[in-house]
């Protein structure tokens, strides 16, 4: 249930709270209350069980204004966040990422909007900060939040006093809550104070069409340079389309999920008017893979189902059309086509975990802004200044070409469609390699002098273990420190073998038992950093070089072992989905998986692995090990997805 406070005790209160309180239900509200004071806001939010929305009673918007900032899907607490010069008594915010790093900073970059949505968990810092602003609390030892003078921006500030709902957004801002930002684009909100004001910014609102701007807004502010110019120029006619029909995002996807396994069905069977028919539908599935975002934005339909859901649906499309190219490839007659298809996969995962965990390290580097301004003068220092600057040149070529070079998903779409119809799809999957190698090496080379620059330990904020993916075995082993080094050792370790396994097999011969020894013992020795501080600035690549261990391993063990190569693609892509679950979740700040210790950890699995090896039963383990953790997979998801949340809202009864 959510709880809509509109606080009359601002300026311009009158008849601007009634019409606030009337937008607040049209946006979704379950109830509305009008505070008179900020001592029975606080008995309000302490009393509330959900998601509570506050604004104050001079801000005049649109209702999509208020509706985008209720169901915000970036974090559980978001402030509303405009453009324009702040008056006396507004406070001013600085943003990074996304998120509200201070208050009236000296270099702020937008004011605070007069409303906000605080999260469930985030209510009492918010009842705390509501009686304290009302005078009603107890001293408490933080002098910040005791004392309005020493807290930034809680106090008086441009020669006034501070309005009721800006000391809120003050005090939570010097707590530490982790606060969004919601930018007003295409729509209006003014914050009034007189009537001439409250004239021009409800005249200003009369000028917009609503619905045509939430359209526009639908397609993302930044995409990439395929997206931009080559489906969101005709995309949102499909969204309109399709919210008109009453078809949701998840409809849009699954469909796009059909086109995409059609076209790797396509590129599979080969012939020119199969390739071009498997290029035409790959761009429609990407254009509806647009779409699904589009709609759930347009429509306001955001859930952590549908975003987990799109997540894993596009690395699928992405890995069923991997398959399809190096089945083409293979049955056209070149004998490593499913090796092509394994190097993509493989590759295009490992560099997805270090985007996940550059961008987690970022967004950690944010909340920390004096750690990040040591060493300015650096070639870390100077490279984030330019890729600031860059990024702020919207439009320019640089600007571009920084969005292109890093391969991005509508790029890669956009070549596997043109490379395979022209070409056919050994030329479609070389050109995903060598584009991706690049961009990888370019990332990664800039992202590595970036992270020592910002020197944060983002690993040391999470649960390591669950998202190295350790599992059991490797909390038994005794722990050693240096997990970045252990983890690469492991990797280089299992391109060795690999290396070993391709030459042997090649020459006829058979891999020596001693080698897929050597590189367990070194992937052991990599598990045994499970428990170690994660607090190098470069540790954030360790759940990539583990990716790469593992999945380098696994396909050691298939070749040495003369095991079907789609048996192998199929292994690997199923581990890429267990590890992409863990990326999603890290990315939507949801908790591990139900069944995640069922699956082993990668330690537990490259042994078995090994073990069959040894024995002469490869082929068998990939296939009985790739079936239990797809069942294991898919048991999670429906736990997750369908049967614990029935039995949180009291559909399923508990045993006993």
């Amino acid at each position: 249930m959510t709880l809509a406070i509109v606080l009359a005790a601002d300026p311009a209160a009158g008849h601007l709270t009634e019409r606030l309180a009337a937008q607040w239900r049209r946006a979704g509200a379950d109830d509305v209350r009008i505070a008179a004071d900020l001592t029975e806001l606080a008995d309000l939010v302490a009393a509330a069980t959900g998601p509570v929305l506050v604004s104050g009673a001079d801000l005049v918007a649109h209702t999509a204004v208020l509706k985008h900032l209720a169901t915000s899907p970036v974090g559980p607490t978001v402030a509303l966040v405009l453009t324009d010069p702040p008056a006396p008594g507004q406070a001013t915010v600085r943003e990074e990422r996304g998120q509200v790093v201070e208050v009236d900073a000296a270099d702020a970059t937008g004011v605070f909007g007069g409303a906000l949505r605080v999260g469930a968990a985030d209510l009492p810092a918010l009842a705390d900060a509501a009686r304290r602003a009302a005078g009603a609390a107890p001293d408490a030892p933080d002098a910040r939040l005791t004392d309005p003078a020493s807290a930034p921006g809680v106090g008086a500030t441009d020669g006034g006093p501070r309005n009721a709902v800006d000391r809120l957004v003050a005090d939570l801002a010097a707590r530490g809550t982790l606060i969004f930002a919601q930018r007003v684009r295409l729509l209006v909100a003014h914050r009034v104070g007189d009537e001439a004001q409250r004239a021009a910014a409800e005249a200003a609102v009369a000028a917009v069409d609503e619905d045509r701007a939430e359209l526009k807004l639908s397609v993302k502010e930044r995409d990439d340079f395929f997206t931009t110019f080559f489906v969101s120029t005709w995309s949102p006619y499909v969204t309109k389309a399709a919210a008109r029909i009453g078809i949701g995002p998840t409809g849009v996807t699954m469909v796009s999920v059909a086109f995409a396994v059609a076209a790797a069905v396509l590129f599979g069977v080969g012939g020119r008017p199969a390739l071009v028919a498997g290029a035409v539908l790959l761009y429609l599935g990407f254009v509806l893979d647009c779409v699904d975002g589009q709609l759930a934005r347009y429509t306001r339909h955001f859930s952590a189902w549908g975003g987990w859901l799109d997540t894993m649906a596009d690395r699928f499309k992405e890995y069923v059309v991997y398959a399809g190219l190096g089945f083409g490839a293979t049955h056209a007659g070149f004998r490593y086509g499913w090796a092509l298809a394994l190097a993509a996969m493989t590759l295009q995962t490992v560099r997805h975990m270090t985007d996940t965990w550059y961008g987690a390290l970022h967004d950690e580097a944010a909340r920390r802004p004096k750690v990040v301004t040591a060493d300015a003068g650096g070639i870390g220092g100077k490279l984030n200044a330019a890729s600031t600057r860059v990024q702020a040149d919207t439009g320019s070529v640089s600007y571009w070409l920084k969005r292109t070079v890093v391969f991005p998903i509508g790029e890669r779409w956009a070549l596997i469609a043109i490379a395979a119809a022209l070409f056919g799809p050994l030329v479609a999957l070389v050109a995903v390699l060598v584009w991706g190698a690049l961009a990888f090496a370019y990332t990664g080379g800039l992202r590595t002098l970036r992270a020592r620059w910002m020197r944060v330990p983002v690993m040391a904020t999470v649960d390591a273990g669950l998202h190295r993916d350790d599992g059991v075995l490797a909390r038994t082993l005794p722990t050693t420190r240096r997990p970045l080094l252990l983890a690469v050792l492991g990797a280089l370790g299992s391109a060795g073998t690999l290396v070993w396994a391709l030459l042997a097999v090649h020459g006829g011969g058979d891999l020596p038992v001693w080698v897929p020894v050597l590189a367990l013992v070194l992937l052991l020795g990599a598990a045994q950093a499970s428990r170690a501080p994660h607090e190098g600035s470069l540790d954030w690549l360790v759940p990539a070089a583990l990716r790469a261990a593992e999945y380098l391993f696994a396909i050691a063990v298939g070749v040495a072992g003369r095991a079907p190569a789609w048996l192998i693609f199929g292994y690997v892509l199923v581990l890429t989905l267990h590890h992409y679950d863990l990326t999603a979740r890290l990315e939507k700040r949801q908790s591990a998986p139900p069944l995640h210790a069922a699956t082993l950890g990668w330690p537990g699995r490259s042994l078995l692995l090994a073990i069959g090896l040894i024995a002469g039963y490869a082929s068998i383990a990939l296939a009985t090990l790739g079936a239990y953790l797809l069942v294991v997979f898919v048991a999670s998801v429906v736990l997750a997805w369908v049967v614990l949340p029935a039995r949180a809202r009291g559909g399923v009864r508990s045993p006993g």
